[in-house]
């Protein structure tokens, strides 16, 4: 990376830092309860809780995860962000009423009162034990793995950095910091990846524009353009055709866009139903987009013969190659995740 790369990366992430502190400051003679840092004083508008489920849900787990699946497996795996839209559908129009009535702060909560506290304590013990060793590992880890392709940093030292400035304004600032600051983030996610996937198609174009270069990429990764695999496919066992379409990914899409709690902490802190559902749609419609985003670049470096180690060095590799200087700061920033998710 050039040293405009790293002084863009570096302002970015003090931007974000000190709009988090800002918005988190307590005013004169006032009091801040649970409410306000557990769900932002239920004053979220629609397009704030959007955002922020999008912000929550697309970081180093899409970036770089799915790109890795895109590379290796195809477009079969953008079902998953496809069928999440109309999850989120579901969600808005059924869980969301329930929860707001009840005035819930916790998923665990919930369970309380529709159960025990048995259930309540189970459920809240093993989603911690999930969220620290599993979710949380795999979103440091990848971000860390990007800083470290991009940036030459050791791992070690990304990990720790990474938890360190999520965990600044996030856990001193509560919900509010972290869904106001998601805004800007989801904003840059989204457009670093756009110039991504732009320059990728560009390149594939040869000099004759993104249409060549769209034309390119199916050309020469034509197999990757399936959507349900068939058993003979080297990647059915990691996407099991149409029975993972209309079976199991149902559950998982319920359960983490209406009962996760750092997807659904969002809508709970809404202003009103309305807002928690608008907020709810509206991350279902950019959910339609992102496979543009996380998922072609991933096929455009099987197309552009990146000679990868693994797979999920696949987006990594487009940003050290391809974007130019001045692009790499804001891209890398993007691939690094946004650990402030699970706070």
């Amino acid at each position: 990376m050039a040293t405009v790369d790293i002084l863009i990366c570096v302002c970015y992430c003090l931007l974000i830092l000190c709009i988090g502190l800002f918005v988190s400051r307590t005013k004169k003679g006032e009091h801040k309860d649970t409410s306000d840092y557990f769900l932002a004083g239920r004053g979220l508008s629609w397009w704030v809780i959007g955002a922020s489920i999008i912000s929550s849900n697309i970081s180093a787990e899409q970036f770089v995860g799915m790109s890795g699946s895109g590379f290796a497996i195809g477009l079969g795996i953008a079902t998953y962000e496809w069928i999440a839209a109309l999850g989120l559908v579901i969600v808005a129009k059924f869980f969301i009423p329930v929860f707001l009535k009840k005035k819930i702060y916790t998923m665990p909560q919930f369970l309380e009162e529709r159960f025990d506290g048995r259930v309540k304590m189970v459920m809240a013990f093993f989603w911690l034990m999930v969220f620290i060793f599993i979710n949380l590992t795999s979103i440091l880890y990848l971000g860390a793995l990007t800083m470290e392709k991009v940036m030459g940093v050791p791992m070690g030292i990304c990990i720790i950095g990474l938890a360190l400035f999520a965990g600044i304004y996030s856990v001193y600032g509560g919900l509010k910091a972290v869904a106001l600051t998601d805004v800007i983030q989801v904003v840059c996610l989204i457009a670093g990846g756009l110039v991504t996937l732009y320059v990728a198609l560009n390149l594939l174009g040869e000099g004759d524009g993104l249409l060549k270069g769209v034309s390119n990429l199916y050309t020469q990764a034509g197999d990757k353009f399936h959507l349900i695999l068939h058993k003979s496919d080297p990647g059915y066992m990691d996407l099991p055709g149409i029975s993972v379409i209309v079976g199991g990914l149902w559950v998982a899409n319920l359960y983490y866009w209406g009962c996760n709690q750092y997807i659904i902490q969002r809508a709970l802190a809404a202003k009103s139903v309305k807002e928690a559902q608008y907020g709810m749609l509206f991350a279902g419609f950019i959910k339609l987009f992102i496979p543009l985003l996380v998922v072609i670049p991933g096929i455009a470096a099987f197309a552009l013969n990146a000679p990868l180690d693994k797979s999920d060095e696949a987006y990594p590799w487009l940003v050290s190659n391809l974007l130019p200087v001045g692009m790499k700061g804001i891209a890398r920033y993007i691939e690094s995740g946004d650990s402030n998710k699970h706070k």
